[in-house]
């Protein structure tokens, strides 16, 4: 385990002033191998919805089928969070998230050897996708805490929206990639879309394992609140001495903060994943939109994301740290975007929506894991962003693809909700009217916490 620790060695006495000007050159090393590890296992996540119509077609899987397959995923992934985010701090996540992407990318590579010798194998679909899940877990909480070792306070926002964008583009290319190398090598047959995106996932995983240090004292550097002249937060002072098991205690499970950006994750996950997952299928068996269409629609959606990242953490940012905020206007503006996602009947109006859909509601996504780290010590980052990531995908996520799929799927006969009955794709879309306004009212608390921490830093 001493290759995922982290080497910190004696201060060298450097002045700040020369730490400052070259801290861009080093950052950009740590920050682009968790940018580009992250968005190599999207290629090997996104490549399932897109595959989902060719998987219906040619291996005769139902919408329940795909649902309960991505459901492997979602609780593997949710529990991951956190089980993996616990351990995973205080060490070398940066090295950590290369070498997961690795043995994510095999367990993708042996699914698509399994669809292409076997076929139908529902058993082994799960998992496989659901150790996708496990080792895909902690990407993003990884990736949380490199970049704020490194990253102050007053422009963490904006550096973390950026990194956000990995996974923006990652989903983006993803399903166009996985259908281009299944027509390409595959001759158009489902087994290319996880076999072509698996093999560029593990040539990624492999190049970036060695590349730049996870922590600016790995350089014999100061800190990078010293670095860059800012106060340290009084949980980073006073976590120094704890042991791992007092630090979770005291500024995770006794921190009611924590506890309500969980719950709202659940909610923005419910509009974000319902909207994501279920794009392609809905157009196609909704609006009957042909195969490449269909497979737009995630082109489109993540472009929309794209903006949100490199726009709402700086936004946050301009507003010295009040995410909370920021997440609540991006969520009252969906609600008119979903009505007109709702009503859309052609191609233009579809990508229009979903476009302005990726836009707002990865806002929130964002900004919750961003306002997290303002009230945590650095070494608790990855556990807190593993628990607001637990439960998104244990309740968000999986309520966004069986939920879901249980009130959509046409041969069923819908789902009972409190004694109401929910049927069809007009229902789908009521469950995220109710999931944007309890997500509006619980930021609206965090909101609170965020301005008394801020007035108490005097930023």
């Amino acid at each position: 385990m001493d290759f995922f620790n982290i080497h910190k060695i004696p201060n060298k006495g450097i002045s700040l002033s020369v730490q400052r000007k070259l801290w861009l050159r080093n950052f950009l090393q740590a920050f682009f191998v968790v940018f580009f590890a992250y968005m190599a296992m999207y290629l090997i996540r996104n490549n399932f919805k897109a595959a989902q119509p060719l998987l219906k077609e040619e291996i005769g899987l139902s919408t329940l089928e795909l649902g309960y397959i991505g459901l492997a995923f979602s609780i593997t992934y949710g529990l991951g969070k956190t089980i993996l985010g616990y351990f995973v701090d205080g060490r070398n996540t940066k090295r950590i998230i290369s070498f997961l992407l690795i043995l994510s990318a095999i367990s993708v590579l042996i699914m698509g050897f399994v669809l292409s010798y076997f076929g139908s194998v529902m058993g082994i679909f799960i998992v496989l996708w659901g150790l996708n899940g496990v080792f895909q877990s902690v990407g993003g909480p990884a990736s949380y805490s490199t970049i704020s070792r490194w990253a102050p306070r007053t422009k963490r926002g904006r550096y973390l929206g950026f990194w956000n964008t990995s996974h923006n583009i990652g989903g983006a290319i993803a399903g166009g990639l996985a259908l281009w190398g299944a027509n390409h090598f595959f001759n158009g047959s489902v087994v290319g879309m996880f076999i072509f995106p698996s093999i560029i996932a593990l040539v990624i995983g492999v190049a970036t394992l060695f590349i730049g240090k996870d922590d600016p004292e790995e350089l014999g550097w100061n800190r990078a609140e010293d670095i860059w002249e800012e106060p340290i937060e009084q949980e980073n002072i006073d976590s120094q001495n704890m042991s791992k098991w007092e630090i979770f205690k005291t500024y995770i499970l006794k921190n009611p903060v924590i506890w309500i950006l969980c719950v709202s994750n659940v909610f923005v996950y419910i509009v974000r994943i319902g909207i994501d997952n279920w794009a392609p299928l809905y157009v196609s068996e909704h609006l009957h939109f042909n195969k490449e269409d269909a497979v737009n629609t995630i082109f489109y959606f993540e472009i929309g994301a794209l903006v949100a990242s490199l726009l709402w953490g700086y936004v946050s940012d301009i507003l010295k740290g009040r995410r909370a905020i920021v997440a609540i206007g991006c969520m009252f503006l969906i609600t008119f975007v979903v009505l007109f996602y709702t009503n859309a009947t052609s191609v233009t109006m579809v990508n229009i929506s979903l476009f302005a859909l990726g836009a707002l509601i990865f806002g929130p996504q964002l900004l919750i894991g961003v306002s997290l780290t303002g009230f945590v010590p650095k070494n608790a980052i990855s556990v807190a962003n593993g628990m607001t990531g637990s439960f998104a995908y244990l309740f968000g996520d999986s309520m966004a693809k069986v939920g879901l799929a249980a009130i959509a799927d046409p041969q069923r006969n819908g789902l009972n909700v409190f004694g109401y009955t929910l049927s069809g794709w007009t229902d789908v879309f009521i469950v995220f009217y109710a999931a944007l306004f309890i997500g509006i009212i619980l930021l609206s608390i965090v909101a609170v916490f965020e301005e008394r921490k801020i007035r108490s830093l005097k930023l």
